[in-house]
């Protein structure tokens, strides 16, 4: 994964090429502030591939857009990148 530009991050498959845009303010609303953007996009492009081939998903999609296809991927990227001894509900 490469940071393209500013918010705009280039992730490559072994079949397919995906821009994903993160927008800002878009990782303190998911709870995940504390985390490194990058982290933040690979975490949930693992957690789009856990549910789709990388062939299905978008080529080009906004990070929040993942929560229009997949409900529940705030919550568990929240718990993925919680800092260590916190819990998904939380405050830091």
């Amino acid at each position: 994964m490469v940071e393209s530009a500013p918010g705009t991050y280039t992730v490559t498959t072994g079949t397919t090429t995906h821009t994903v845009l993160v927008p800002d303010g878009l990782p303190a609303q998911l709870g995940c502030g504390h985390a490194p953007v990058p982290e933040l996009v690979r975490r949930s492009f693992d957690f789009l591939l856990a549910r789709e081939p990388a062939t299905s998903i978008l080529r080009r999609f906004s990070l929040e857009q993942i929560g229009d296809y997949f409900p529940e991927h705030p919550g568990e990227i929240r718990r993925a990148l919680a800092p260590e001894g916190r819990g998904a509900g939380e405050s830091p």
